[in-house]
């Protein structure tokens, strides 16, 4: 595997409104422990649209995994100027993420046209890439289910590797023990 896109929840999907919020932390930490591997692996893309939450999480793990990994972030909105209507500081970190990017371009050109432009993304992503990796709760699928059963429809069942509330929850008790002050 050589390309893996990843997305999963928008922040307001999953009630995290602050960019400060602890839980980013450990979904960040969650990203981590899934990505090493595979780019230890042999995983030489990961490809997001960058929409904000999970993506631009994934893109900041991504930078920094890029200190001692070779690994690439390309990124590929569905259309131009995506994050004009986000909060002022997402915007800032999103074009910060965009010039930092090993390789970014719109699906379209211009502004947003229509719903269209989300499912022709998701269908680019899906089709250019050999596995995903989603941050998902089965129950509650959110957004992510666009992304998902496109995935389903391109992709081995065994190349769509799916982060769980019960993944995050491992990481959470992972954190909290390795805290010193946990033990005393």
């Amino acid at each position: 595997m050589k390309i893996l896109t990843v997305t999963g929840y928008k922040p307001m999907e999953i009630n995290i409104f602050k960019e400060d919020d602890p839980r980013i932390t450990y979904i960040k930490a969650a990203i981590t422990k899934r990505l090493i591997p595979l780019i230890e692996e042999g995983l030489e893309w990961v490809l997001i649209s960058g929409q904000m939450g999970i993506e631009l999480w994934t893109a900041e793990v991504v930078l920094d995994l890029q200190q001692e990994y070779n690994v690439r972030l390309g990124i590929f909105p569905p259309f131009e100027n995506q994050e004009s209507r986000w909060p002022e500081t997402i915007q800032e970190k999103y074009q910060m993420i965009t010039t930092t990017a090993d390789f970014y371009k719109p699906i379209y050109k211009g502004d947003y046209q229509g719903a269209f432009q989300f499912k022709a993304k998701n269908m680019w992503l899906a089709d250019k890439s050999d596995a995903c990796l989603l941050l998902m709760d089965s129950e509650y699928p959110g957004s992510t289910r666009f992304f998902y059963e496109i995935a389903k429809q391109v992709m081995e069942e065994q190349a769509i590797f799916i982060i769980t509330p019960a993944d995050l929850d491992d990481v959470v008790e992972e954190i909290r023990m390795a805290d010193p002050d946990y033990w005393g």
